[in-house]
Order: C-alpha cells, then sequence, then structure tokens
C-alpha cells in the first residue's frame, strides 16, 4: 500500500479535462455575453426608455388555458433560466457517473467546499440580518457562484494557472449548483399541486426512457420536455426544477457505437445556447435596476444589501477555504504539487461572484420586495469579489509564468515542448506552448 499523501486538486479523469476545455471555451463567451446583458439592462433601466424597458418585462404572452400567460420576465426567469439548469442536470450526471464526482476520493473537497461556501454566507448574512430592519428570508441570496462571469473572469487573468485549480472551480460550482436546486426546491416551494407535480415526473421518466432507447427525435422529446416544465410550473414547484431532473434522466455512459455518451454530447450541444442566450437574455431582464443617490444610500443602510454583500465577497471566500483546509488537516491530504492555498484563496473569492442564481432567489424570497436594494448588493458583491480575485489570480499567474520560464530549456522542436508539458505536470498545470509551437501542430 502506498503511503504517499492524497493530493487535492490532482490528475483529472479524461471526461473532466474534455469537459473543462469545453467549458472553458464557452462559458467564456458566454460571460461577455452576460456582461453585455448585465450593462444594456443597466443602461436601459437609467436611461429616458426606462418606461419602455418595464413595459417588455411586463408584456404578457402565452395561452391563459395552460395558466401560461405570463410576463417576459417570468418567461426569461423560470423559462429560459429551465435551460440553463437543464445543462447543469447534464453536467451533474456526467460528474456523478464518469466524472470527478464518482470518487469519493476526488468527490470529498469539492463537496465539502461548496457546503462551506453556501454554510458561511448563510451564517454572515443572518447575523448582519439580526438587527432592527433586517430580513433573514433571504438568506440563501449569497450562497450562489455564478460559473460564466466566473470563467470569463478566469479565462483573462489564469492562462498559466493549473488546469487542476480550474477544475476545482467547475466542480465545485456544479456542486454549488446543486445545492442551490435543493435549496429552492425546499425553501421556496409553498403550495404544492401534487396532480401536477404527478404529471411531471410522469413526463421526465418518459424522457428518460426514451433516452436510455437512445430514441432522440426532437420532434418526440421536446413536446414532454416541454409539458413536464409545464406541469412544474404548474405545480407549485419552481419550473427549474424540471430542467435539472431532465438533465439528470440522460444516460452519461456511452452505448455501443457511440463515440461519446448521450449526456455529453447533449451537454456540448445545450451548453452554447444556456450560456450564449439563456443567460444573458435572463439577465437583460433580471439587472436593470434603477441608480441614484437615494437608491444607493437606501442600499446601504439597508440589513439585506449589508448582508449579501458580506455573504458574497467574505463568507464565500472564507467558507471554501475553511473547508478546504479542514479535509486537508483531518485527512492529511495535501495540495496537489504547484499548486498554494493563495491559488485556492483567489479562486474562492471568484466564486462569490453570484448574480444569475443570486437574483433568481433573490426574487424568489422577497417576491417582488426590495427589489433594488437586492439587484444592488448583488451586483456590487460580485463585482467586488470579481475585482479581488481577478487581482489574486493575476498575480499568481505571473508566478506560474516565471517559474516556467525560468526553468524552461531553450531547445527547438519536439523536445522544447516536451520539456514544457514535463515542467507543467512537475507544478501542477498545463502550460501553454510556444506560439512557434501551437502554429506547427496546427500544421
Amino acid at each position: 500500500m502506498s503511503n504517499q499523501p492524497t493530493r487535492l486538486f490532482s490528475r483529472l479523469t479524461p471526461s473532466t479535462e474534455r469537459t473543462l476545455a469545453d467549458v472553458l471555451r464557452t462559458e467564456r463567451a458566454g460571460g461577455i455575453l452576460l456582461l453585455i446583458g448585465t450593462v444594456a439592462a443597466l443602461i436601459w433601466a437609467n436611461s429616458a426608455w426606462s418606461d419602455s424597458y418595464e413595459a417588455m418585462k411586463s408584456f404578457t404572452i402565452g395561452p391563459e388555458a395552460l395558466h401560461l400567460d405570463l410576463d417576459l420576465a417570468h418567461w426569461a426567469k423560470d423559462g429560459l433560466l429551465a435551460i440553463f439548469f437543464f445543462v447543469v442536470g447534464l453536467e451533474l450526471k456526467r460528474e456523478i457517473v464518469v466524472g470527478e464526482l464518482r470518487k469519493p476520493s476526488t468527490a470529498i473537497v469539492p463537496i465539502v467546499a461548496a457546503v462551506g461556501g453556501m454554510a458561511m454566507p448563510a451564517i454572515l448574512y443572518t447575523l448582519v440580518n439580526l438587527q432592527d430592519g433586517g430580513s433573514t428570508a433571504g438568506w440563501a441570496i449569497p450562497t450562489a457562484t455564478d460559473i460564466a462571469f466566473a470563467v470569463a473572469v478566469l479565462s483573462v487573468v489564469g492562462k498559466w494557472l493549473p488546469n487542476a485549480l480550474r477544475a476545482f472551480l467547475l466542480t465545485l460550482a456544479v456542486v454549488d449548483d446543486l445545492l442551490a436546486i435543493i435549496i429552492i426546491a425546499v425553501f421556496f416551494t409553498d403550495d404544492i399541486n401534487f396532480v401536477m407535480l404527478a404529471a411531471s415526473v410522469a413526463c421526465i421518466l418518459v424522457f428518460g426512457f426514451l433516452a436510455s432507447k437512445r430514441i432522440t427525435y426532437w420532434w418526440l422529446l421536446f413536446p414532454i420536455a416541454f409539458a413536464s416544465w409545464a406541469f412544474m410550473h404548474a405545480s407549485g414547484v419552481h419550473a427549474t426544477i424540471a430542467g435539472v431532473a431532465l438533465g439528470l434522466m440522460v444516460p452519461a455512459i456511452k452505448a455501443k457505437g457511440e463515440k461519446h455518451a448521450l449526456a455529453e454530447h447533449w451537454e456540448h450541444k445545450w451548453r452554447p445556447i444556456s450560456a450564449g442566450f439563456a443567460v444573458p437574455v435572463f439577465a437583460l431582464f433580471a439587472a436593470g435596476v434603477t441608480i441614484s443617490s437615494e437608491a444607493v444610500s437606501a442600499a446601504i443602510a439597508d440589513p439585506v444589501a449589508q448582508g449579501v454583500v458580506v455573504g458574497l465577497v467574505i463568507g464565500k471566500p472564507l467558507g471554501i477555504v475553511l473547508a478546504t483546509w479542514l479535509v486537508a488537516t483531518f485527512t492529511k491530504a495535501q495540495l496537489d504539487r504547484g499548486i498554494s492555498w493563495p491559488d485556492v484563496l483567489g479562486m474562492a473569492f471568484l466564486a462569490g461572484i453570484g448574480f444569475t442564481v443570486s437574483l433568481l432567489i433573490g426574487d424568489l424570497a422577497f417576491n417582488g420586495e426590495r427589489v433594488e436594494e437586492v439587484k444592488m448588493s448583488v451586483l456590487a458583491a460580485s463585482l467586488l469579489a470579481a475585482f479581488i480575485g481577478a487581482l489574486m489570480l493575476f498575480w499568481r499567474d505571473r508566478s506560474y509564468r516565471k517559474m516556467y520560464e525560468s526553468r524552461s530549456i531553450p531547445v527547438v522542436g519536439h523536445d522544447r515542448m516536451g520539456d514544457a508539458h514535463a515542467l507543467a505536470r512537475e507544478i501542477g498545470g498545463e502550460a501553454a506552448p510556444a506560439p512557434e509551437d501551437s502554429e506547427r501542430e496546427s500544421h
């Protein structure tokens, strides 16, 4: 039996490596589009055409007979985010079956870190809101992580960081999403229509049966998926839960003759729609808040806004780092070679970018009340967490680059690439090849 200590954030599974590349590529563009949608909403809501923004949000469309005559803001929140959560369900299924979450040894760190990164913000938020004027109803707002924004920041400042650290952020965010789904389903569901819920579950099971038999005609699966969403919406359970359940029903193991498992294939197909359309459009409807000196003063004095900022900016990184340290201490595990605790702290600050799910939970928690304060606090906290995390990871990124440049041997051809990859393995990352090497590989 080997006496070597367990390494935290060590070698990735082939499935996780493929997904890591796919997510970094797609979510980077999605993060930019999400930022564009957010800025557009803020400009529109604070312009001379703010009335048209509110009119657009309140425009109602849909069949009244099916109780789906919803305004566009609700279609974005309940409908488009169901696509986002469908991709989350596919991610969860793949990670649990073939990814980082299939083994306790690799799953324990992101799971414990995600739990710590949700418990600590909730605790700090609650403590802040024990004062006069506070409300504990929003305790779940600062528990979420927006992976699109976090990856967009990471792609700008972390080009030389170890891939294992990037994968840790993604896996932590997947577990974070799962816990957020549980919170939404358990704490933000009031009256349940069990008949409608049973009808939704039946549709989900039929969808899963057809997917398991590889009967994947879109004209058959899409109506069943939409029916499951509509029944879930009518049941009183948040409709996005149907998206997660549908994703979890998709097979994550390759059938005979398949190049990729169906869950991985559909995740690749639907992620661009989620990151490039569904989430940015949701941001366009959700992020518009009127910013004025009075509104800012009211938000600063509001315990709810204070709790959200403290929870995301302080609670998230503190909870993640503390939980990871506890795993390392009590399991005698060590950080992988080349990864240091400042790396973990910088990544933990990026996890404090709440935004998408935080805005959703804020809307569910206060049901139209304190909307301005919640939106401003989520935006301000996410920007501050992004700024601190970006500074820390930019500093660490420079350290990794200097380490590579100081230890690289200037040889030519294949040997140079071999040296780069050997050093990358030694420091725990995947160093980028030199420009001429990339050009050679492309031929």
